[in-house]
């Protein structure tokens, strides 16, 4: 190919094939330019326009890639794998009720197209349609046994329907086909701490690095990894954090134990935490991620932990509290809370917006508002990101006291958890803080909970002082909060 566009480099369909094996060979920066010179020989030709649009989406520029499908379908409206095409950008923007359309114009004519099911399967498991979502996956895997991405979304529908037996199954099929196809391997570790297997659910969290979209921050870390192969003896290990505030704080935990076993303890955690856990036991020193750190012979991610201690639910480190307030941060806040009459209930009603499960995780804050109308209950805001109109809606209610935004650092809310009777919370790294405290809070699930809630009752081994009020079907608040309401009124009575 290369030798034909030596001889004549103005030939179009030449210019196209050779894009086209660019595009195999995933060098597509290098393709689009050979589809832009065709088309300047040949303006309009289809297949150029299709191609280049498959390059654009090779290039993460999906919006871009859009007008070219646009205009393939604009003079072939029915043309399937146009259609394909453009949905799989509508999806990559987010836009996953168009991409649907467009796959379903495609089933309307060829019912059978494998990739059409596939990605309607997606689609619809990105909209929450989860008993459709598996509907179509399964029937797709009927004419694809063998497609181990499809088996990885079946497992992940399974998981949105709580179904994670099932899922792990789903998992294992994928893990079949491809023995490391990391994101099964990875999700397959939820389902199982999920059904309570830790010990081979934290093995095969150790995939979690390979997923795709992953960084794996251990290569930035020059020490050995260790994961629990040999005793420590009298080494230095770091434990660097890893993902959100929340993980960090729950698995902090085994610092403790690792002093206990003689090593010297680094902790590396996200600056909004420094303060907070730079007292826990055992702890050596702390730092900040990015602030330069003390020699150390070995480290081990905090995720890691639980794995490389070999938790079984009945070995989950549960000395509590192993988080405490800080008592110059309790003088600045103490006159501010105990001036608030009657029971003194702090709450948060949303993580952060771009969290990837946050539409499940969250709260509409007006379907709260029930909660304020009980007398004798003193509200205290501690949502530090307000969404559209939440501000205006707390200003309504004169028994919310909003201190989300005083809030500097992970201490501060220490201090406030630690200042009130009760803290109402969703599924954010709020509960971690409260519960590492020994503090009474209330989490409110979604109906498919993360992984270390469990699937049913009221507790949890992690933090023995948390209660869950738990969705009995997805989406249902109304129901959740209900029941908080009735359990906040007998507390309020007391």
């Amino acid at each position: 190919m290369s030798a034909a566009l030596k001889i004549n480099p103005n030939v179009p369909d030449v210019l196209i094939n050779f894009a086209n094996v660019l595009h195999g060979l995933k060098r597509d920066a290098e393709a689009l330019e050979s589809l832009d010179k065709a088309l300047v020989l040949r303006p309009g030709d289809l297949e150029a326009i299709l191609y280049r649009g498959n390059a654009l989406s090779a290039l993460n520029r999906a919006q871009d890639a859009l007008s070219c499908f646009d205009a393939v379908l604009a003079r072939n409206p029915g043309r399937p794998d146009a259609l394909l095409n453009r949905g799989t950008a509508f999806a990559a923007l987010g836009r996953h009720a168009q991409a649907l359309a467009d796959f379903d114009s495609i089933l309307k004519h060829a019912p059978d197209h494998v990739e059409a099911l596939y990605n309607r399967g997606t689609a619809l498991l990105d909209l929450r349609r989860d008993s459709e979502a598996l509907d179509t996956l399964e029937r797709m895997l009927v004419h694809a046994p063998h497609h181990a991405r499809a088996w990885n979304n079946c497992g992940r529908t399974l998981q949105a329907l709580n179904r994670h037996q099932e899922a792990v199954a789903s998992f294992e099929k994928a893990i079949a086909i491809d023995k490391d196809y990391a994101d099964a391997h990875s999700n397959m570790a939820l389902s199982l701490l999920s059904l309570g297997e830790l010990p081979r659910g934290f093995a095969e969290y150790e995939w979690r690095w390979k997923r795709a979209g992953m960084a794996d921050m251990r290569r930035n870390y020059r020490g050995r990894l260790w994961l629990g192969e040999f005793p420590l003896g009298q080494r230095t290990i770091l434990l660097p954090a890893e993902q959100g505030l929340g993980d960090t704080i729950q698995f902090v935990r085994y610092a403790p134990l690792l002093a206990r076993a003689g090593a010297t303890v680094v902790l590396e955690v996200q600056p909004e935490l420094k303060t907070l856990l730079a007292t826990i036991g055992g702890v050596a020193s702390c730092h900040a991620r990015g602030e330069p750190l003390p020699a150390f012979d070995l480290y081990c991610p905090l995720g890691s932990l639980p794995l490389a201690l070999k938790t079984e639910p009945s070995t989950i480190p549960a000395d509590i509290p192993y988080v405490r307030a800080d008592e110059a941060h309790t003088a600045k806040w103490r006159p501010t809370i105990e001036a608030l009459p009657g029971k003194r209930v702090a709450f948060a009603w949303a993580g952060h917006a771009r969290h990837p499960n946050d539409r499940n995780r969250s709260i509409d804050f007006k379907l709260l508002e029930p909660l304020f109308a009980l007398e004798g209950v003193s509200f205290v805001s501690i949502q530090r990101e307000l969404r559209t109109d939440d501000g205006a809606l707390l200003a309504r209610h004169r028994n919310i006291t909003h201190v989300g935004d005083k809030l500097a650092d992970m201490a501060d809310t220490a201090v406030v958890a630690a200042l009130v009777d009760l803290t109402i919370t969703v599924d954010t790294s709020v509960v971690h803080l409260i519960g590492a405290m020994g503090r009474d809070v209330w989490v409110l699930l979604p109906f498919s909970p993360d992984w270390r809630w469990t699937l049913a009752g009221e507790h949890t081994p992690w933090y023995p002082r948390a209660r869950l009020f738990r969705q009995p079907t997805a989406g249902n608040w109304a129901s959740v909060l209900a029941t908080v309401r009735d359990a906040l009124a007998r507390v309020a009575a007391t």
